[in-house]
């Protein structure tokens, strides 16, 4: 259980920082960065420990298990999930006061902010410490719900409601698609446990379709080629999301299934070459949109989807140093992130085009700023240099194509980030009035990072241990990576200088080329992947505006447009389900002479109700055929099924007579003439219904047999310890089922209650 400690008190950390905010606002994110230093320090004793698993047994009989690991791999990234994540924290305390006062919003609404940011990173914890494939996908997709409500925290403005809504469709489809790829898994090795997949892979590879599936979900995750689209939108989030999403959390989470789930991709070199070349295309679109982008943020957004394409080139490589690449880069984009959002609150501006020159009124940001900016080019005496070290490295051993490509990418990196951090602090000292001094505690974490990035460059021995670990867990064999300066002729020194003459000449010259450089690319968005999005949004919605047209004419159209596709989709499954014997005939002996003769008189029942000639002889024929199928319960030994239903059918019948009274006569007659005038698609829509329900009941009735469903549950409740066999089947064999139906009526209950409180004449009387 030790093993749980990190991910129970990072689960706790939004619980108690809401508790502490309804005493005082501003103490939810000092009670939220405490339990998450709390969960840090377990973290970091655990990771002491020799690598171990736990195993919860959840559902015996379907093999299915709570698995986590503590490993070299979910250590480096639960650390950096941790880490950061008390840092943006604190930083979003000096940070939500100034922007919910611009938003207009109420100062307790930090609170809800500080619960979703501590709730996103327990999740991103929980997703890099399950050892299963089930439970990877419930970890991503509980990354994409919050990070949806995240990035459209300001629900009034509407350019943060569609990024939030793209964000959504587009990580949340491709989660959709992961989950396709796992249970392929799961059904080909017949387990859903990540060490048994990896052990039965290395017998029989994983099949191509599965691997392209987990890595579609990997890739939009990551905001990776063609899926990169989303990230520029969520910009539009506070500055304190955007930093930790896209740093060391969401964007992140899409590397790490990769590396996750490496062992399955190693033998599959044909997925590994289109991921490296993803990798490369996303090198290059990322960099050259950074290169012209105004908005501070949309050059960090293009940046991390570039600086993701660089670690997916080295998964793709199988490279060890793919895991310490996307720790090196984390602190330095936070870094960047989080300068972007203390220049914006300070000066009130978003653009390069509008700001310059603020080394003179913000010194220690510009100075721990252009640390992180050096980290991120991968300048010496940083962490960065060592990503770019492994980079280098990785791609000498393809040849020098490779080389070329990673030169210019990383030329590339220098001169967008020379770009952003000049634009901001650079030049001359501006003409308007001096920028006020920035709050302490939004300097404060731009230079402990700064601190940081400068400690791994000095020290690079530190990061050998845990990044050889995580490379061990990527790879399932030792790990040889070394880290240090080499003051030689080698190849990778060679490349990083080249690189550095190319980004510096890149930047002198960039007046000459970014206005041609714009203009390709803007012609380019014209056709992209964005734009096909949009175009398939416009026709999904009106789409759903036509069904909707046709929907509401009348309650006949209402009633196909749900009994029509459920039809079709039964039919569908008898079409392609391989069964033997699917329609039987049984025996019909003495004993079922009763039970026919109630089934008869139900049918009977349900066929006059065609006839009916009123509301009230309908309403009367209707409760015949519920009384008749609970005599069919009774003959069929089903004495307790029968009484529910006698009770049900009284109460729906008193129900029925007395919400007949309330209606008007006018409308009753309408419905009436109506339904004695079906139409065409009327009797075709009746017709498919009807057809699947039939065949799908005799295709299950002609399986049923006693010791698989009636002596079978009576032992199965024994073994649950409940003396009543429907009891068990309700709360436990189907409790899910039965939990989801509670909750679609709880919501329709505060649907309706929300409706209530809406009412016009209500709202004007309080008025």
């Amino acid at each position: 259980m030790p093993l749980l400690l990190p991910i129970l008190l990072a689960l706790a950390c939004a619980p108690l920082a809401y508790v502490a905010g309804r005493w005082r606002p501003g103490a939810a994110a000092w009670m939220g960065a405490l339990g998450t230093l709390a969960a840090l320090g377990a973290l970091v004793y655990e990771w002491t420990q020799e690598t171990t698993r736990l195993v919860v047994p959840w559902a015996p009989s379907w093999g299915l298990s709570l698995e986590f690991t503590r490993d070299g791999l979910s250590g480096l990234y639960a650390s950096m999930a941790l880490s950061i994540g008390a840092l943006v924290v604190l930083y979003s305390r000096a940070y939500m006061p100034h922007h919910l006062a611009e938003e207009q919003r109420p100062p307790g609404d930090e609170v809800r902010f500080q619960g979703l940011i501590l709730a996103f990173m327990a999740a991103m914890v929980l997703l890099v410490t399950v050892d299963d494939l089930l439970l990877l996908f419930v970890a991503l997709d509980l990354t994409t719900i919050i990070s949806y409500l995240l990035i459209g925290f300001d629900r009034e403005d509407p350019e943060s409601r569609a990024a939030a809504l793209l964000s959504l469709v587009l990580t949340g489809a491709t989660s959709v698609v992961f989950f396709a790829g796992a249970m392929t898994l799961g059904l080909q090795y017949g387990t859903f446990s990540l060490p048994l997949v990896f052990e039965r892979a290395a017998q029989s590879p994983a099949s191509t379709g599965a691997l392209v599936c987990l890595a579609v979900g990997a890739l939009g995750k990551s905001a990776q080629v063609p899926f990169h689209f989303w990230l520029p939108r969520a910009m539009a989030a506070p500055t304190p999301v955007s930093s930790y999403l896209h740093s060391a959390a969401m964007v992140a989470a899409g590397v790490f299934l990769l590396q996750r789930l490496y062992p399955l991709f190693a033998p599959a070199t044909d997925v590994r070459h289109g991921l490296l070349v993803i990798g490369f295309v996303s090198m290059g679109m990322g960099s050259l949109m950074a290169l012209v982008a105004d908005p501070f943020k949309r050059v960090l957004a293009y940046s991390t989807i570039a600086q993701y394409g660089y670690a997916l080139v080295l998964v793709a490589l199988g490279s060890e140093g793919a895991p310490l690449y996307v720790a090196a880069h984390a602190p330095c984009k936070a870094a960047l992130f989080l300068t972007a959002g203390a220049v914006t609150q300070v000066t009130g501006k978003k653009k390069l085009s509008e700001v310059g020159g603020l080394r003179h009124a913000l010194p220690v940001l510009a100075g721990a700023s252009a640390i992180a900016a050096a980290g991120l080019s991968a300048l010496p005496l940083t962490v960065g240099f060592f990503k770019d070290e492994v980079f280098f490295h990785a791609l000498a051993k393809e040849g020098p194509a490779f080389m070329a490509a990673g030169v210019v990418g990383a030329g590339l990196t220098l001169a967008y980030t020379l770009r952003l951090w000049w634009g901001l602090f650079g030049g001359p000292r501006p003409s308007s009035p001096a920028a006020p001094a920035a709050p302490p505690l939004l300097v404060a974490p731009v230079v402990v990072l700064a601190a940081s990035i400068l400690l791994g460059g000095v020290l690079p021995g530190l990061l050998v241990t845990p990044a050889r670990a995580a490379a061990e867990t990527m790879r399932g064999e030792p790990s040889t990576l070394e880290l240090a300066y080499h003051l030689d002729a080698r190849a990778e020194n060679l490349l990083a200088v080249g690189a550095w003459v190319l980004g510096a000449l890149l930047f002198a010259t960039r007046h000459a080329w970014t206005p041609a450089l714009s203009r390709v690319l803007n012609a380019a968005s014209r056709v992209g992947a964005e734009k096909g999005y949009r175009l398939l949004l416009l026709q999904l919605d009106r789409l759903s505006t036509w069904l909707h047209e046709k929907e509401v004419r009348d309650l006949r159209d209402r009633v196909a447009s749900v009994l029509v596709p459920t039809g079709l989709l039964g039919l569908t499954v008898l079409g392609v389900t391989p069964l033997r014997d699917r329609f039987t005939v049984g025996p019909v002996g003495p004993a079922d002479v009763t039970l026919v003769m109630a089934l008869a008189f139900a049918s009977a029942a349900a066929l006059a109700t065609l006839r009916a000639k009123g509301h009230l002889s309908l309403v009367l024929l209707i409760s015949c055929v519920g009384f008749s199928l609970a005599m069919v319960f009774a003959f069929a030994a089903a004495p307790d099924v029968a009484l529910t239903s006698v009770l049900v059918e009284t109460i729906f019948t008193l129900l029925f007579a007395g919400l007949l009274a309330l209606l008007p006569r006018e409308r009753l007659k309408l419905a009436q003439d109506e339904a004695q005038n079906p139409r065409g698609r009327d009797r075709l829509a009746a017709a498919v219904a009807g057809a699947s329900a039939f065949l799908l009941s005799w295709s299950a009735l002609s399986h049923l047999h006693v010791d698989r469903v009636g002596a079978q549950t009576v032992r199965l409740a024994e073994a649950a310890h409940s003396p009543n066999v429907v009891a068990a089947v309700l709360t436990d064999f189907r409790g899910l089922d039965t939990v989801g139906e509670m909750t679609v009526v709880v919501a329709a209950l505060l649907g309706v209650t929300s409706l209530l409180r809406l009412n016009p004449s209500r709202k004007g009387k309080k008025q």
